[in-house]
């Protein structure tokens, strides 16, 4: 039997002497006798005093211990104080009563999260009021005294004043009412009604409805995640209500305590529910979590449960961690976080295995009636091993010593699932995650292993199976480098996940290419058909290990491909295919840098691109990797209008690496981007829109969408029949959550910098732009903001208004350098980011034009600032390239001269470079906190 240790928990007189207090309270009674208001608000501003030093005294023994639910303890035991002399003050001063009936009687009960006995610094005060049959005078009297006087001290009450019947009616009809009951703590007045509600909820509410309890709050659970998102692996999660966070804890100790009729964490441990080691994991999951809460609610001074960018590198530091090579000390905070959250979910699976066993939780009715009808299904062997057994439709071990005996099976277990379309139970799992020593060096060598692991890899359902082989850290003990990165969280604002669900996800999403049917995917998959057949293992690993190495001092995308090439030999790879996993992680960013901020229609990106892939077999797979990759970075950040920049640049580099001639290949592809249009866009009469097509140049038909094609056609020509010189048209991509102005204008020098000026007066954040010119000298823009509204009727009066500023700067009605100085003395928003600037001046990338790269910390305004630079420097800016990952922008400009030349002169590159440098770093410096 394992000793169990209970830790002491801290008495209210180390931070709270609640008896000089309480004396303090019966000299104001004595001092303001017979003037009940004035004593009240005495009590009041005088407790408040006091609370408001209790915490800042558990601030700041937080700050030095770093123990989260210590902390929760004492502000909680200082709250218990509170309520007791609130009580006091009540029933012996406010209303007291010299002979009270059998009806005066009161117990005050601590209920909800404030019943377990731990309170964050804002969290909400839930009381009950237990009454013995019915309401009185004096029970509401006494409820409302003290509840006022809480109010008035500036805390948050939820409350309830019920008898005991009332109080085991509602529970047995809510269940939300039956959980806070199920918490409830004494705290003052009568303790026998107390102890009969206990007593009686025991008997009447709890007894024979495990099974119902336990299928709500588990179904509960999950509405709860998917609001907040689904995966654990969110890099700004909720701490209370996420994935792996607090409110799962609750969750596991609810059911358990009205399962198992347990009253203290450490009698699941008793009870079997959890072993030793099980027990000291949600121990230690559940300090950690609420050092996390009690630092967001201090460090933010409202009930903050989302660990934001801009509070996470605070409470790292607030936490104690250090900056180590290639990691931030954020990142390893959250690292941290993050391995946490898996360990809340592993322990949840484990009380629902422990649950099913004991047939708390119902398995599914069909399932049940055929374990009935064919008990000889319930539980069967495998033909592919005997180590294994089919339990409910489920993968369990024939024996306890299955991976001891074979630590191949550590790998076989998943595939075996994998090919029989198999569920995980959670005995086998947890069985799994105990025998992790046994992935040494000769398992990891071991040829059969390694095969069973890439047909994992390569065959349906990888994403699925790869996420449990993470989950019980098989997968991380396995590939030690993917070991590295598990929970990895790259701070900043472009990925949305950590790095291993990422490129768990990316497989996934290769697994989505390969299946084929989707528009968006449309490129990926043809070219998933045509790569050579030993090529599919390829493109396989190398999604699966291109952000491998992040985390490291050197660049991930070399260290990746080192990683590659000692790790890809073992798994049974030629050294030809070695090589080209190899150069597909060094180079798994440049075809997405390439379309997304170069002129494609320029041919000298087309022709450096073509240096870079030499060859199309690897462009197929360079961009067959670089959809996956995008398209596993979050929600909304892959597009129609990214998908049909890399068509274009595949297309673009195709015949120049095949010999063909660049010039005929294109004009058919023009031809036949045309010819799409005309066949999907029926509305107008054939002269009509032969006369539209001819509006337009090369790259427009080239790099645009056809449903974007389809509605600029009916935009253009319902403004030119109203007569407009300037039209804004306002829509919506909810994918990725951005407002797009479509405008169209006579085309002018300092247009894009009167769009992006006018954008950021109107504090809108421009992510990307596409910038076309018409034949007749019309400009269409289409400028994508990030959202500030959800619905959509407000962002539209938003963005109409930032029409309406554009065609005021462009009549001459509006002077923007005025009205651009006004935003931004009002801008003074902290920044969560540090991004290094960097200008790049190049004449190799055109032969035509030089090009400016900019990269920074994105705010609103940044285009208006470069574009305005540029102007000032006198220079024409032909093309522009907008991109935002995140919080970095990177946009690129094609300029030239006023003469059109190039820009050769180093000392004029040395002048463009530095004005714009400055220009970063000194709003940058601006944005940063003060010391």
């Amino acid at each position: 039997m394992d000793t169990i240790v209970r830790e002491p928990r801290p008495e209210p007189e180390q931070r709270f002497d609640s008896g000089r207090i309480a004396a303090a309270v019966e000299a104001l009674a004595m001092k303001h006798s017979g003037r009940d208001d004035v004593f009240r608000t005495a009590v009041v501003q005088f407790l408040k005093a006091e609370l408001a030093a209790a915490r800042a005294a558990a601030q700041k023994l937080l700050l030095k211990d770093r123990h989260g639910r210590r902390c929760a303890e004492r502000l909680c035991l200082v709250q218990d104080e509170i309520i007791r002399i609130l009580y006091g003050a009540a029933t012996e001063h406010l209303y007291r009563t010299q002979i009270p009936s059998g009806a005066e009687r009161m117990a005050v009960v601590a209920t909800g999260g404030y019943g377990r006995g731990l309170m964050a610094p804002e969290s909400d005060i839930d009381l009950l009021f237990i009454l013995p049959y019915k309401q009185t005078a004096w029970g509401e009297q006494v409820a409302e005294a003290i509840l006022y006087c809480l109010w008035d001290m500036g805390l948050k009450v939820g409350h309830a004043t019920r008898s005991v019947e009332e109080s085991i009616r509602q529970a047995r009809g809510d269940m939300t009412i039956r959980t806070a009951i199920l918490e409830m703590r004494f705290l003052t007045g009568d303790r026998p009604l107390y102890d009969e509600l206990v007593d009686r909820f025991d008997k009447e509410v709890v007894q024979g409805t495990a099974t119902e309890f336990v299928t709500a709050k588990l179904a509960e659970r999950e509405e709860r995640h998917r609001r907040a998102g689904q995966s654990r692996y969110l890099v700004e999660p909720n701490v209370k209500d996420g994935k792996g966070g607090l409110r799962d804890l609750h969750t596991l100790f609810w059911i358990a305590k009205y399962v198992y009729r347990v009253r203290e964490t450490d009698e699941l441990l008793e009870r079997g529910v959890f072993d030793a080691q099980e027990y000291r994991t949600f121990r230690r999951c559940a300090d950690f979590l609420w050092s996390v809460r009690c630092n967001l609610h201090f460090l933010s001074g409202r009930a903050e449960e989302r660990l934001s960018f801009d509070l996470q590198r605070e409470i790292a530091v607030r936490l104690g961690y250090t900056s180590h090579p290639g990691m931030q000390d954020v990142e390893r905070f959250m690292k941290h976080y993050f391995l946490v959250a898996k360990d809340v979910g592993d322990l949840t699976a484990i009380l629902c295995a422990k649950l099913e066993d004991q047939q708390a939780k119902p398995a599914p009715v069909l399932s049940r009636m055929m374990a009935r009808l064919r008990p000889s299904m319930n539980r069967r062997r495998l033909p592919e091993s005997d180590d294994f057994i089919v339990d409910n439709n489920r993968i369990n071990l024939a024996g306890p010593d299955v991976f001891k005996q074979d630590p191949v099976n550590l790998i076989r277990i998943f595939r075996v699932a994998q090919k029989n379309n198999l569920a995980f139970h959670p005995d086998a799992m947890r069985t799994v995650a105990r025998s992790l020593k046994l992935v040494n060096t000769e398992l990891r060598e071991n040829p059969e292993a390694n095969r069973l692991f890439m047909e994992i890899l390569t065959s349906n359902d990888a994403e699925v199976v790869l996420r449990r082989m993470n989950e019980t850290g098989v997968l991380g003990h396995f590939i030690r480098s993917f070991g590295r990165i598990v929970s990895m969280m790259q701070f900043n604002m472009y990925h949305h996940y950590t790095v291993d669900e990422h490129l768990i996800r990316c497989i996934g999403f290769l697994q989505d290419i390969e299946r084929g049917g989707v528009d968006e995917l449309a490129l990926a998959s043809d070219l998933m058909r045509k790569i050579r057949p030993e090529h599919r293992a390829v493109i396989y690993i190398a999604v699966l290990l291109h952000d491998i190495a992040k985390g490291r001092p050197e660049d991930h995308s070399i260290a990746g491909a080192k990683v590659a090439r000692r790790l890809c030999p073992r798994l049974g790879f030629s050294p030809a295919d070695t090589e080209t996993v190899a150069w597909l992680i060094e180079e798994h960013l440049v075809m997405s840098t390439v379309a997304q901020s170069r002129d494609l229609s320029d041919r000298r990106t087309i022709e450096n691109f073509a240096a870079v892939v030499q060859s199309v077999e690897q462009m197929k797979l360079l961009t067959i990797l670089t959809t996956a990759d995008i398209r596993g970075v979050g929600p909304g950040v892959w597009n129609g209008w990214k998908a049909q920049l890399l068509k274009t640049l595949y297309y673009e580099t195709e015949p120049v690496l095949t010999g063909g001639f660049s010039e005929v290949n294109r004009a058919r592809r023009i031809t036949a981007a045309q010819a799409e249009f005309r066949m999907a866009f029926t509305e107008w009469p054939t002269e009509e829109i032969d006369a539209y097509v001819g509006r337009h140049y090369p790259a427009y038909w080239l790099k645009v969408e056809l449903a974007r094609k389809i509605r600029q056609a009916r935009f253009i020509r319902a403004s030119e029949l109203a007569g407009h010189t300037l039209a804004i048209n306002v829509g919506f991509d909810e994918a990725r959550g951005v407002t797009e102005l479509t405008i169209l204008a006579v085309d002018h020098p300092w247009l894009l910098s009167i769009i992006a000026g006018a954008c950021a007066s109107a504090g809108a954040n421009i992510v990307d732009a596409q910038i076309y010119t018409t034949t007749d000298g019309r400009a269409l823009d289409t400028i994508a903001i990030s959202r500030e509204y959800d619905r959509d009727e407000d962002e539209g009066r938003r963005a109409r208004r930032i029409g309406e500023m554009i065609e005021q700067v462009l009549e001459g009605k509006l002077r923007l350098p005025e009205v651009v100085a006004r935003r931004d003395a009002g801008r003074g928003k902290v920044k969560a980011f540090v991004v290094e600037p960097e200008v790049a001046i190049n004449n190799q990338w055109s032969e035509l034009y030089t090009v400016i790269e900019v990269s920074g910390l994105d705010r609103p305004g940044l285009l208006y600032e470069l574009t305005t630079a540029i102007s000032k420097l006198n220079l024409n800016i032909a093309s522009a390239h907008v991109a935002t990952f995140g919080e970095r922008a990177r946009d690129v400009f094609y300029i030239t001269d006023l003469l059109g030349a190039q820009i050769s002169a180093p000392t004029r590159q040395a002048a463009i470079r530095s004005a714009l440098l400055h220009l970063l770093s000194s709003d940058e410096r601006a944005e940063q906190p003060a010391a």
